[in-house]
């Protein structure tokens, strides 16, 4: 017979704040169209994207991370004390360690809470919300802070005519806390290492830093490229929307729902085809609303489903208590669905 006593969390967990930070400048096609060879109608059509959100030197992860969170610990009508975790998702915070979100929980003012950071790519909010429903369920913790945020700017190879129009800066946060009834539905997720070099860094840090750069990638004046984002486009596309759409109906299932119940649906925001591509294969009723916030804010991995999330809220598109499908998919290539109630 065990000694230890058991977790007394609570029975439940939702989510009961958003927010969300997107960087001041604005960067439309035209600007991505000096460095490659395309068109404003090309880019429209291949990825639904119109402009997207590039940081300053001065919006760094940590800066966008603490003003999204600011915001989403308002909405949620608690005190930054309150918070007992601190989970980020990103690929594009630069020092291996410490975590930066540790550096966020003290810049919150949060007290000692657990911090740390995972690597999860576009998937990566789910998996951190999964964590954090967790945490709350088994009492580690009664509200965590989680938060998707990317500086992908600063890893676009802006010479690559297949990514160089993708990917968007920002930062979504939400506040997971407890709840007398369920609200965020079983998490269905998984890897495919097979496909792992689909997505993937060009070059990995410890080769950049080597001084023999005769295999390292040359821009068009010869000079080394800084590691970037490459990826199979087609293959992904693929991947994205038959396997996908089957991930979030497993979802769907494992919460109990149908695509009636649905109230609104935001995927991940990589690629307007694959969104109304996976609509389309899911037979979406009219009445669901569907996130398309990657037209104005381009693909910004971990953080593009939070601040999708924000902007419906934000807008009326989406209110408080709709049941809302999320599922993210990427690098890995990896994925997280799930069903959520709308704080």
């Amino acid at each position: 017979m065990s000694k230890i006593k058991p977790s007394k969390g609570a029975p439940y967990a939702r989510i009961i704040g958003v927010g969300g930070y997107r960087p001041t400048r604005v960067v439309p096609n035209e600007v991505i169209l000096e460095t490659i060879d395309s068109s404003d109608e090309w880019i429209r059509s291949r990825s639904g994207i119109a402009t997207r959100h590039w940081a300053s030197d001065e919006e760094t992860v940590s800066m966008m991370s603490v003003e999204a969170s600011g915001k989403a610990i308002a909405d949620a009508g608690i005190t930054p004390e309150q918070i007992g975790g601190v989970i980020v998702s990103t690929v594009s915070h630069f020092k291996q360690t410490p975590a930066v979100a540790t550096e966020i929980a003290h810049r919150i003012g949060a007290g000692k809470p657990a911090a740390f950071d995972i690597s999860a790519g576009c998937a990566g909010f789910g998996y951190g919300l999964t964590l954090a429903k967790g945490m709350i369920v088994e009492g580690s913790a009664e509200y965590v802070l989680v938060i998707g945020v990317e500086r992908l700017s600063d890893l676009t190879d802006l010479e690559d005519r297949a990514t160089a129009f993708l990917f968007g800066d920002g930062a979504g946060a939400v506040v997971v806390g407890p709840s007398q009834e369920a609200a965020i539905g079983p998490t269905v997720w998984g890897s495919e290492g097979d496909k792992s070099e689909t997505i993937k860094q060009t070059v990995a840090w410890n080769e950049f830093q080597i001084g023999d750069v005769s295999n390292l990638p040359l821009d068009s004046k010869g000079e080394v490229k800084f590691p970037a984002i490459t990826q199979e486009g087609q293959a992904v596309f693929r991947w994205a929307v038959f396997e996908m759409a089957k991930v979030a109906q497993q979802a769907l299932e494992a919460a109990g729902i149908s695509p009636d119940d649905l109230d609104v649906f935001i995927p991940h925001q990589a690629n307007m085809r694959i969104i109304d591509s996976m609509v389309k294969t899911l037979k979406l009723p009219e009445h669901v609303t569907v996130a398309r916030d990657v037209e104005t804010t381009g693909n910004t991995s971990a953080a593009s489903i939070p601040l999708a999330m924000e902007r419906l809220l934000a807008t009326g598109q989406a209110k408080s208590g709709d049941t809302a499908l999320i599922i993210g998919f990427g690098a890995g290539l990896v994925y997280a669905a799930t069903v959520v109630t709308l704080p």
